[in-house]
């Protein structure tokens, strides 16, 4: 069986900070998941330019990451908004308010992957599924890949806690061999 091509982003610092968990997540993860070889992009937290930077790369499934201060669990999270409606300025200084991002595209992009059963599979590690991707870079790229992709496309946030980096990336691999084992079972059904 050919190798699926694993897209794994993550997000440059933003915001003032030095560091961007997901980033150090990126880092530690391996170059293979499930005997599929993975591809690492850094991100650029611009409204646009981030979704096109991933939607370059090749790949038959995309997990990117974010990172989200608050939070205590690993979120994938369900669907994205079209919407940008940012409280800080993004790397480039834009700062839209109730921005749409596509004026004609649909008013959300709800993950293809089922994240219940997934998630289920997991109940021991610190992980929840969110249903608020929020209104910044994240959200921006979740939609434009999702709406711009043919493949599998989920976004991951990861809490805003860089010396836990480690212990979530433990978890995202766990995530993504158990999204790849769903969706190969799925593409031998059709």
């Amino acid at each position: 069986m050919k190798p699926f091509f694993i897209l794994i982003t993550a997000f440059e610092p933003f915001g003032g900070s030095m560091i961007n968990t997901s980033a150090e997540v990126l880092r530690l993860l391996p170059d293979s998941i499930a005997g599929h070889p993975v591809r690492k992009l850094l991100l650029p937290v611009v409204f646009g330019k981030a979704a096109e930077t991933a939607l370059q790369c090749p790949a038959d499934c995309i997990f990117l990451l974010g990172e989200a201060g608050g939070r205590n669990a690993v979120t994938p999270e369900k669907k994205a908004k079209n919407l940008r409606d940012a409280r800080i300025p993004d790397n480039a200084g834009k700062q839209p308010q109730k921005e749409t991002i596509l004026p004609n595209g649909p008013a959300e992009y709800c993950t293809a992957l089922p994240l219940e059963e997934i998630v289920a599979e997991m109940r021991d590690d610190p992980i929840e599924i969110s249903e608020d991707a929020g209104t910044f870079v994240c959200n921006d790229t979740f939609y434009l890949v999702g709406t711009g992709s043919s493949v599998p496309v989920e976004f991951i946030h990861v809490p805003a806690v860089p010396d836990q980096a480690e212990k979530y990336a433990g978890i995202l691999k766990r995530f993504i061999e158990l999204a790849i084992t769903v969706t190969e079972r799925d593409f031998h059904r059709k």
